[in-house]
């Protein structure tokens, strides 16, 4: 999820990944489940100690425990009644028959470069072969529950150098994949200081893409997303942003999400997230908006959604999603660039040609005619609209 050092490795393996637009989820006796008002909403490595906390602001998963499971950790998230996805080790396979457990994951990151033992550097990457072993070996013990894999932020962006002598080899990805049910990555643009991903929060959705389409669309894709400085001390993402890179990456297919709540700079604090209450309040509110519209964003895509066109006549700088649930239409929008924009919607044959179209969240409506409306997006800006009643 993140690597900067061999200090900050030592801190963390990482995070992420319910399915993908082109597919209904596969279903595991003792997996999630597949009740559409349900989206995952997790966080990366945190301490079963602060599950309530993290259930507060409507947090409903984790993924990884410290050196875990151990008996207490899962006593721990039993208690809070969160479930968790994580490494099969023996105290886990003692308790199959466990209703928390709900997942399996590999290591963190096995396509970037592998730190060497006795600090002598780093190696290749783990070879996708060795990812399927394991995805194996671990279905054999356990076929009831879904394996995780997360992957590093090669996924978006084929320079990444930290994948060693596999930078520039997005080839290797389809393969990787193979060894999973549920396929993650992670790239933080908010904190990254690297020029050409830095504050360019469209390689959050460009990853959630690319994942789809290696699954051919047969596996869920989840996100991992930034909330701390992580090991920048001199940025950290903003709550808008944190819920722009949310909306960027459910709109284009994401059906997880996954908190990363770490700070290694200024100071490490684990609990970064909940160390912030900005964040922390902004990440309670979008958790809420996310899971009061998870059966919508669960549903299937319609066979002819809204259309837009903004005042620089380019298309893709709005992203759509458009769904149905009864005489509702629903059309989720998302700037794609840092720039603002004026965007005109297009409903076609819709019974909802003129009315009102409601603006989820900001208190607002903008008019309807023949199907179409307009309105201003600064850089990034959501717009989540609710037509009809």
């Amino acid at each position: 999820m993140f690597r900067c050092s061999a200090l900050l490795a030592a801190f963390i393996v990482l995070r992420c990944a319910t399915w993908s637009p082109a597919q209904e989820p596969k279903p595991f006796e003792h997996g999630l489940g597949t009740d559409p008002a349900y989206f995952p909403i997790a966080v990366w490595l945190q301490d079963p100690h602060n599950a309530p906390r993290y259930k507060e602001i409507g947090v409903n998963l984790y993924i990884g425990v410290w050196a875990g499971p151990t008996e207490q950790q899962l006593a721990d998230l039993g208690k809070a009644g969160i479930p968790l996805i994580c490494d099969q080790n023996a105290v886990a396979l003692k308790h199959l028959d466990s209703k928390t457990i709900v997942g399996w994951m590999h290591g963190d990151e096995p396509d970037n470069a592998q730190e060497q033992p006795g600090g002598k550097g780093y190696g290749p990457p783990i070879p996708p072969e060795k990812i399927v072993q394991g995805y194996d070996k671990i279905r054999k013990a356990d076929p009831t529950r879904p394996v995780l894999l997360n992957l590093g932020q090669g996924v978006a962006w084929d320079g990444w150098f930290g994948r060693g002598e596999r930078t520039n080899h997005p080839e290797d990805y389809p393969q990787y994949l193979k060894g999973c049910d549920i396929a993650s990555f992670d790239i933080y643009p908010a904190t990254h200081d690297k020029p050409e991903i830095a504050g360019k929060l469209e390689y959050v959705p460009k990853g959630v893409k690319r994942l789809i389409d290696w699954t051919k669309g047969e596996k869920p894709v989840w996100t991992c997303i930034e909330t701390t400085h992580i090991g920048n001390p001199k940025t950290k993402p903003t709550p808008q942003q944190v819920r722009s890179e949310v909306w960027m990456a459910i709109i284009a297919g994401s059906r997880g999400i996954v908190y990363f709540a770490h700070e290694f700079q200024p100071k490490f604090v684990e609990a970064g997230l909940l160390a912030d209450p900005d964040m922390a309040a902004g990440v309670k509110a979008l958790n809420a908006e996310v899971t009061s519209l998870a059966s919508v964003i669960n549903s299937p895509a319609v066979k002819r959604p809204a259309t837009v066109e903004t005042t620089d006549k380019t298309t893709d700088k709005i992203a759509l999603m458009t769904r149905q649930q009864g005489n509702r239409t629903y059309v989720f929008a998302v700037s794609m660039g840092p720039t603002p924009t004026h965007a005109t919607f297009t409903l076609p044959d819709s019974a909802l040609s003129h009315g009102k179209a409601e603006t989820i969240g900001e208190h607002r409506t903008v008019p309807v005619t023949d199907g179409k409306w307009s309105d201003a997006f600064k850089g990034y800006e959501v717009h989540l609209y609710r037509l009809g009643q």
